[in-house]
């Protein structure tokens, strides 16, 4: 005897081995043996075989007109056989049950299952929303093969072009756009980029990068709400300095500036003077929730993208001329010897006589012209010349204040690469991808930079061993030893940062840039105003967790800005090879890698893997040719065609500290960037 049984939501038919009362021994065609339940059995037949009969039902059950089934069936619950008694005949054969039994049991929008072999007929209502169903799912099974042949032949249909960032790097993998690319891919046998990049999807590389940013980022646009900056509402003193900035010619906010008094005196004040939004804005306030949605300004060559408003950033920046409220570090130290005799916070107005731009007068301000008053100073912008004696004082400090760092951190700091900037002349607005770029170098450590840097410094670290003496939580960076491996780390703990050789690092000198400098502005003014008891007048508390919130958003938004700026960078070098028909470069090897090594660009910001170095140490020399510049994946690569130098010295391999090669992969981009406090603090990093 066979039999037809229900298993694990299909049905099976098999030979009956032995039978109890509540179940049976059956074999499958298969030759398996399996115990079956008494009232999983719902046909029992002596021919012919299972497989014979299931294979008619089915094909007789494709034929049915389950509409007319429907209207056949009865009203309350019945079984299968009823309804081929109904649907076919009023006996009807074998088979025919079987097919009603696979019919029913395959279309529940028609019929509801009330147990085995049973049924009821589901509501006309509902049969109609699931047959519409069932239509538009076929309809939308058409379009996704249509836009899959469309994109498998090198047309991108609309509506997976409007998708195309939410289908590369955030899919739903259930919207008919993905399964459509996912479809085409398969058959076409191409990964998906190179598949819609095929298609026309991407309208240019440049584009391609800038939108997947503003996708991750910045989904709501970069737009700002209408804003009015408030005015501050203290009655702040007017300093009796005069302050000076330094800053890029780009730089519209203008953070930080210095002023130096009593010179010849024998004691000598240096003022590090910072714009005061804190003074300012609250904490909650609708301009400080736009700037912690955003945690910094973005930087990319030839644009960027502000923390805050430009009529925001127009109220509190150190706009030559005005009187600007600033907070002050005020640091006197002895003229001889530069050894530090005090220290004052104060909120002020600050006299700024003039904005510095380095890029005009790096060629002017030069270490001779600094340290040998004897030195012509011909052709210097009158500015300049006016501020010689401040300046020069300055350039000492700073190279006594690194020289005391580099003691206290173990070792000198060496970075003797210089640093790249980007021009992209004319631009107005956000490029197109298309401009022409402009390469210069800078070398790091020039004086004007050693001299806002270390002033920084001065700032950062004074100011957060401030507030850890009074117990006023702020958000750190540290680094907990010069070891390989050892990253900064922010956290709200006043911890060492080896890499800079001070006992505590908070940023606090660009509030106009970073969020962080401003939550911590916020604290330094609480300091300033209540002393001893700052701890329980400042914004933020012992143990916060909206500090901790802070930090965390600041940490993940900085490392995906700075990730953008470095992808933007190498992808205008690669355009400048192209533009300079640049085919043949000089590089320095710096890592081994599989099948090759990672070499550095001697006189371009450009990190790739070359072939070719079999025998060739780290810190080797060598010209490589270049190959096939991929600007979506932003990668090149090369291949080594001679050597430059006849041994490299085991020094010449040394990395500088701090900094990691950027390399470019498909898609997306690996860069663990340099730290950026040992960078002038004037410069987007």
């Amino acid at each position: 005897m066979f039999v037809l049984f229900e298993e694990a939501g299909k049905y099976l038919g098999g030979r009956v081995l032995s039978e109890a009362e509540a179940s049976a021994q059956v074999e499958l065609d298969s030759g398996k043996r399996v115990k079956v339940k008494a009232a999983n059995i719902v046909l029992r037949f002596e021919k012919p075989a299972p497989a014979a009969l299931l294979d008619e039902a089915r094909a007789i059950a494709g034929g049915m007109d389950l509409d007319l089934a429907w209207e056949f069936a009865h009203e309350g619950e019945f079984s299968f056989a009823e309804l081929a008694a109904d649907y076919f005949q009023a006996n009807p054969a074998l088979p025919q049950q079987a097919a009603a039994l696979l019919a029913l049991f395959d279309a529940p929008h028609y019929f509801r299952r009330a147990g085995k072999g049973r049924f009821k007929k589901a509501p006309a209502e509902i049969v109609q929303q699931a047959l519409a169903a069932i239509e538009k799912k076929k309809l939308v099974q058409a379009q996704i093969a249509e836009w899959a042949d469309q994109l498998a032949a090198g047309e991108c249909p609309v509506p997976v072009r409007e998708q195309l960032y939410k289908i590369l790097f955030r899919p739903d993998k259930n919207a008919p756009e993905y399964k459509a690319v996912v479809e085409a891919a398969r058959a076409s046998q191409r990964p998906p980029l190179e598949l819609l990049r095929r298609a026309g999807a991407i309208d240019s590389p440049y584009q391609f990068h800038w939108r997947r940013f503003l996708f991750e980022n910045f989904p709501k646009g970069t737009g700002f709400p209408a804003l009015q900056a408030p005015a501050i509402a203290d009655e702040l003193p007017l300093a009796a300095v005069q302050a000076f900035s330094v800053d890029d010619s780009h730089t519209t906010e203008i953070d930080d500036a210095l002023s130096v008094e009593g010179l010849g005196s024998g004691t000598v004040r240096v003022g590090i003077h910072i714009a005061a939004p804190g003074l300012a804005l609250t904490p909650g306030g609708p301009i400080d929730q736009v700037a912690r949605a955003r945690m910094s300004t973005v930087y990319m060559p030839g644009h960027k993208i502000t923390m805050l408003p430009d009529e925001v950033v127009e109220a509190y920046t150190l706009q030559e001329g005005r009187d600007c409220p600033a907070v002050s570090l005020y640091v006197d130290f002895d003229e001889s010897s530069l050894a530090p005799k005090s220290t004052e916070t104060r909120l002020e107005r600050v006299h700024i006589v003039a904005n510095l731009r380095h890029d005009q007068l790096d060629g002017f301000i030069t270490q001779a012209w600094l340290e040998d008053a004897a030195v012509d100073g011909a052709g210097t912008p009158e500015v300049a010349a006016r501020l010689r004696a401040p300046l020069s004082f300055l350039f000492r400090l700073a190279k006594h204040l690194k020289a005391q760092r580099e003691v206290a951190r173990g070792k000198p700091e060496n970075f003797s690469r210089p640093d790249y900037n980007f021009r992209l002349p004319g631009v107005q607005g956000e490029p197109t991808g298309e401009e022409r770029v402009q390469i210069t170098t800078r070398q790091r450590g020039a004086p004007l930079d050693l001299i806002v840097s270390e002033a920084m410094i001065l700032a950062n670290s004074g100011w957060g061993g401030w507030l850890a003496e009074l117990g006023v939580p702020a958000l750190y960076r540290s680094q907990a030893s010069l070891a390989p491996g050892i990253k900064v780390r922010m956290g709200t703990k006043a911890l060492p940062h080896a890499g800079l050789g001070v006992k505590s690092y908070a940023w606090s000198t660009s509030p106009l840039r970073r969020y962080t400098d401003l939550v911590n502005q916020w604290q330094i003014i609480a300091a300033a105003r209540h002393g001893r008891t700052a701890a329980l007048a400042a914004p933020f508390k012992p143990k916060d967790a909206d500090l901790f919130s802070i930090l965390s958003g600041f940490d993940a938004a900085y490392s995906a800005y700075n990730a953008h700026q470095a992808g933007m960078e190498r992808f205008w070098t690669l355009k400048y090879l192209v533009q300079e028909g640049i085919a043949e470069l000089e590089a320095t090897l710096i890592k081994d890698m599989p099948n090759g090594a990672l070499a550095r660009a001697d006189h371009l910001p450009l990190v790739l893997q070359v072939t070719g170095t079999q025998g060739l140490a780290r810190g080797a020399r060598v010209r490589v040719r270049l190959g096939e510049i991929d600007e979506i994946a932003l990668d090149v690569h090369g291949t080594v065609v001679e050597r430059l130098d006849a041994a490299a010295p085991a020094e010449a391999a040394a990395e500088e500290e701090g900094e990691d090669e950027e390399v470019a992969g498909p898609i997306a981009i690996a860069v663990d960037l340099a730290d950026s406090e040992a960078a002038p603090e004037n410069q987007p990093v």
